[in-house]
This record gives C-alpha cells, structure tokens and sequence, in this order.
C-alpha cells in the first residue's frame, strides 16, 4: 500500500535547517496506520538538498554549512553561473549531500534516533521555497 503527498517547504536562504517537525505536519495522515513502512522523501530541486542529522544543537548546522562550503568554495572558476554565482556551486553541493532520504516508520511514527532530524540544505544566497515529494509505502 502506497501514500503519496507533493508539499513546499517555507522559504530559506542559504543555510542548514531542521524541518523535521514541518515535514511531520505535511506527512501525518500519510503515517497514522502504518505499523511498518519507509518514508521516502524527494526533494525537486538542483540547488538544495535532503539530509538527516544531529537535531539538537544548531552550532552542527553551522558547522555543517561552513564545511560545505570549504568542501566546495564559490570561489572556483565556475562557468555556469547563468543565475548568478551561487548556480554552479549550489549544484555541486547538492549532488554530494543527496536528493532523497529515507526513513523507517513504526507504530505511525518516523523512527529516527534520539538525535536525528530531516535537514533542508539550503545552497541558494537568496530565499526559495522548496518542493518534497513524501511516498510512504508500507
């Protein structure tokens, strides 16, 4: 049996952000009479990415920007930078942290761990809303 929802994530600029709990929102009915499943979820962009991690302490989220961004600098020779300098970068930073992730369901719930949260990658320098396509299957 399958459960599938297409919703927009609120508007950020570049930066790494727990949405855990707005992707819960979109999701809960999708989840509520699963007793064992997996949430796949798809980001529609090129320029931002899924990722799951420490959902505690922000300075990680920082810290996990600022990494990406040593990782890949803007500051390389890119050429396609056809809407603006962070095109090519963004891109790039989105193809190494990845599209989708997926996560086990018990019980109607996400079975995460204690520490563990859904993390919108943001590469843009300028806000965008992003779009997610939620399939549960169970």
């Amino acid at each position: 049996m399958g459960w599938q929802k297409t919703f927009t994530l609120s508007k950020r600029s570049k930066g790494c952000y727990l949405v855990t709990d707005e992707v819960l929102e979109h999701i809960r009915p999708g989840l509520k009479d699963v007793q064992v499943g997996m949430l796949f979820l798809f980001i529609q962009h090129t320029s931002a990415a899924l990722t799951i991690n420490e959902n505690f302490d922000k300075d990680v989220r920082r810290d996990m920007d600022m990494a990406l961004d040593n990782i890949v600098p803007e500051s390389l020779n890119w050429r396609h930078t056809d809407e603006g300098p962070d095109d090519s970068v963004s891109h790039t930073k989105a193809s190494l942290v990845g599209s989708t992730i997926s996560i086990p369901i018990t019980n109607g719930a996400l079975n995460l761990g204690t520490w563990q949260g859904i993390y919108l990658t943001e590469f843009r320098h300028m806000a965008h809303s992003r779009r997610v396509v939620a399939t549960i299957l169970s």
